[in-house]
């Protein structure tokens, strides 16, 4: 009883103590603030993969495989499949209307096949709202626009079926959707886009600034370099596409590399679409007859060269971890690859241990089934060992709150020498004293973790607008999306983790108190009582 009787007192009635309790708030917030940014980060880079990936990508690069319709078929077939959808991807260069030219990665996609493997419909920008983002405070955001909600619903239209109305013809003709940081957009600090206006300058040396809006009157120019079955490089090939939206995931480097054309589209362009398989070559032959004349010879149609892609993207079902999908993939394609022997590329070797788990053992030669996590495993890896290292570092750091805690502690000890004399002389035990001391540090580090995890969870939820307000009032910028990938600081708390780095936070004020204690259990009464 007189252990919390004297814990109390010493806690309501020492100032000392409380420098003690805010170095335990100040290194447990610390510790949880470096964690969740670090683990936010790496959780919206795992989540992020859904967004234009999918969970299980089945690849073949530059020259692709045949017979994709079948293999997506057989795998929505399937229990754990939820939809598989075929995709090209290449790289191109893209002419804006401005005439700045960009080195992107195109995708060739099937809009519809590609909004249910992916998070593309929800992607795209260019949208009616009815509520403001949260730093547009002030409302100017054009697509709350009641004036441009037509216009924001044909972009929405335009994107999720990759065409865009012809002015002239009415006629749906194809179109690109952009990332968002590609096109000549300017982003404000709210997170609002608004078009850049260009300078143009008439015959009569005037000068006017227009702003070009893409998704109404935007067409871009989009080269890619063609290859055929056996990989020979062909001529390049150019093409002007409208711009029926762009697309944002939240990931700069995507959001400012990556364009989405139609399939079939790039199919054409890049010379994988089904074409008629010849003997004679595609260009023919000529021969000479006895009367020493020229005669062009037709090649005699053998066969049909199917269309090919160089990836199909999988979404599993629910609740289905992308690892286990990974292994049904590999199954299907297997059985896929056997039916179309020396049609497609190998499938890899499904190997079983000892202990009965499974491994994936590619070879030359065999397509790649990775998930997105396997496509950036050493980007992932580095970070992850990166969050290990700098939480490592931290709490090696708040190791000073235990030596502080010592530090006040001691010199609590000597003051109230007499005190504990007084508690030996009238028959208190040498635990009993100790356990009054480390009392006295549990119930500094509960409350130092509480208000440690309250300040933590007061910055983590505010990290953006308090990151806002030091670029607005001190001019830093700290967070730079084109380093940093996202272009907003991610955070994600975990109870767990919060609850594990608060009980360390205590566990380390009543290590600090310990060898205080064992001084204050083991002081001689009588010396303590004489104690000046």
């Amino acid at each position: 009883m007189y252990q919390a009787l004297l814990t109390r007192a010493y806690l309501t009635s020492k100032v000392m103590p409380l420098l003690a309790s805010l170095a335990v708030v100040l290194c447990t917030a610390m510790v949880l603030i470096v964690w969740s940014v670090m683990g936010g980060f790496l959780v919206k880079l795992m989540n992020s993969g859904r967004t234009l990936v999918g969970d299980v990508v089945i690849s073949w690069p530059n020259t692709g495989f045949a017979h994709y319709d079948d293999l997506v078929d057989r795998l929505e077939r399937d229990d754990l499949v939820a939809a598989a959808t075929p995709v090209i991807e290449t790289y191109g260069l893209l002419t804006l209307p401005s005439g700045r030219t960009e080195y992107v990665v195109v995708k060739g996609i099937e809009p519809v096949g590609y909004a249910a493997v992916t998070d593309y419909a929800s992607s795209l920008w260019w949208r009616p709202l009815d509520t403001p983002m949260p730093k547009d405070k002030d409302r100017a955001d054009e697509r709350l626009d009641s004036a441009n909600r037509q216009m924001m619903q044909t972009a929405l239209d335009n994107g999720l079926s990759l065409t865009r109305r012809d002015p002239q013809t009415g006629a749906r003709v194809p179109a690109i959707v952009m990332g968002i940081e590609i096109g000549d957009n300017y982003r404000r600090p709210s997170g609002v886009y608004v078009p850049l206006q260009t300078r143009k300058t008439g015959a009569d040396g005037s000068v006017n600034y227009l702003s070009i809006r893409p998704i109404t009157e935007g067409v871009v120019k989009l080269s890619v370099l063609p290859m055929d079955s056996k990989g020979n490089v062909l001529e390049v090939s150019s093409l002007s596409l409208a711009v029926a939206n762009e697309f944002k995931t939240g990931m700069f480097e995507v959001d400012n590399r990556t364009v989405l054309a139609p399939l079939g589209v790039l199919q054409e362009r890049l010379q994988m679409d089904e074409a008629l398989r010849t003997d004679g070559g595609a260009l023919g032959e000529t021969q000479v007859g006895p009367d020493g004349r020229e005669t062009f010879v037709e090649p005699a149609v053998v066969g049909t060269d199917p269309a090919r892609v160089t990836a199909v993207f999988v979404r599993g079902k629910p609740n289905v971890p992308p690892g286990e999908l990974r292994f049904r993939v590999a199954e299907v394609y297997t059985r896929f690859a056997a039916d179309h022997a020396k049609e497609v590329p190998q499938a890899p070797t499904i190997s079983v241990r000892p202990d009965g788990s499974r491994e994936i053992i590619p070879f030359t030669g065999s397509i790649g089934i990775r998930t997105w996590e396997d496509l950036n495993a050493t980007f992932i890896n580095a970070v992850k060992k990166e969050t290990g290292l700098v939480l490592f570092i931290f709490s090696f750091i708040s190791l000073t709150a235990v030596f502080l805690v010592l530090a006040i502690f001691w010199s609590m000890v000597s003051e109230k020498t007499k005190d504990v004399g007084v508690l030996r002389s009238m028959g208190a035990s040498r635990a009993g004293v100790a356990t009054v001391w480390l009392c006295y540090g549990l119930a500094i580090g509960v409350v130092g973790s509480l208000l440690g995890g309250a300040l933590a969870y007061a910055v983590v939820t505010n990290i953006n607008p308090i990151h806002d307000w030091m670029g607005e009032a001190l001019g830093l910028q700290i967070w730079d999306p084109r380093i940093y990938y996202f272009t907003e600081i991610p955070s994600h708390v975990e109870a767990d983790k919060a609850v594990f780095v608060m009980a360390g936070g205590a566990l380390s004020s009543v290590l600090g108190a310990l060898i205080p204690a064992l001084r204050a259990a083991f002081l001689h009464p009588v010396k303590a009582l004489r104690f000046e």
